[in-house]
């Protein structure tokens, strides 16, 4: 097994991850040989488990919660949208042993949006719920697609300033309070907080979301998340969940460190076939 490249995805927890599948059949739809693996790893032992991962071999590393700002201080080089999102979800070996930081999630997103549901970014009102680490990786890629507005909220509205402050020179950007929603409608409404993960919801108006306006949830899981039936509930002419996403990012990994693209749709099509 020694001479096949070997990757690996770092998260806490990480049991759950559908990453390793989803490398692996990329690997046999384009015939790369590869080996990808899901390593469970506290924050504090991050710079030691991949410093060691390199040094035996391995050529490339996603991470996830709650590594992604530990990776973006590891990486020597850092691509143009992971300097903006000051998080990394996806470290690359490079042929003079330095190693590259990129941040894929945002454009998974807007891939997936676009793409794969027709959902158009361009000149819409979109409402980003929260202002962590998921929401960072997403506001460039969500900007560079010349929306109308983007508003940030959070419970924190000084966390969403700080992220404003960042990003007002992309685009029209403004934060908020979750309380200071009323009377604002949204063509697109993303939950990018972790509240989905407990089955939880941000207090949101039953008016927030426009006639045939669409809502995202970053989270994804085999039954509809707590977001997406909120979505549902309110008329949503589409509710997803981040199952696209996530397949969209492993795709822009895949190809950063094999110089190939796979074709995400098959892939998309069997792991939803597979919940239901």
């Amino acid at each position: 097994m020694s001479n096949i490249d070997r990757y690996a995805v770092l998260g806490q927890p990480i049991s759950h991850s559908k990453s390793p599948r989803i490398h692996q059949l990329f690997a046999e739809q384009t015939g790369e040989q590869l080996q990808y693996s899901a390593i469970e790893v506290p924050a504090e032992q991050f710079t030691d488990v991949v410093v060691q991962f390199f040094a035996n071999g391995g050529k490339g590393l996603n991470c996830t919660v709650p590594l992604k700002e530990l990776a973006w201080s590891y990486a020597e080089h850092k691509t143009e949208r992971a300097q903006l999102a000051k998080a990394v979800n996806t470290l690359a070996l490079q042929q003079d042993g330095s190693v590259l930081g990129d941040n894929t999630d945002g454009i998974g997103l807007v891939t997936d949006l676009k793409q794969c549901h027709g959902i158009a970014l361009a000149g819409k009102r979109i409402l980003i719920l929260g202002a962590g680490g998921a929401s960072r990786g997403i506001i460039s890629p969500i900007l560079d697609e010349a929306p109308e507005t983007i508003v940030i909220a959070n419970r924190t509205v000084a966390k969403a300033q700080q992220l404003v402050n960042e990003f007002a020179k992309k685009g029209s950007i403004s934060a908020c309070g979750f309380g200071d929603l009323n009377a604002q409608s949204f063509d697109l409404i993303i939950n990018a907080t972790s509240s989905s993960l407990t089955d939880e919801l941000p207090p949101l108006p039953d008016d927030l979301l426009a006639k045939q306006g669409s809502c995202y949830d970053l989270a994804y899981s085999n039954k509809d998340t707590v977001f997406v039936r909120w979505g549902l509930e309110h008329k949503a002419l589409k509710s997803l969940d981040g199952l696209g996403m996530l397949v969209e990012q492993a795709a822009e990994a895949f190809s950063i460190w094999r110089g190939v693209r796979p074709k995400t749709a098959p892939i998309i099509d069997l792991l939803n076939a597979e919940r239901h």
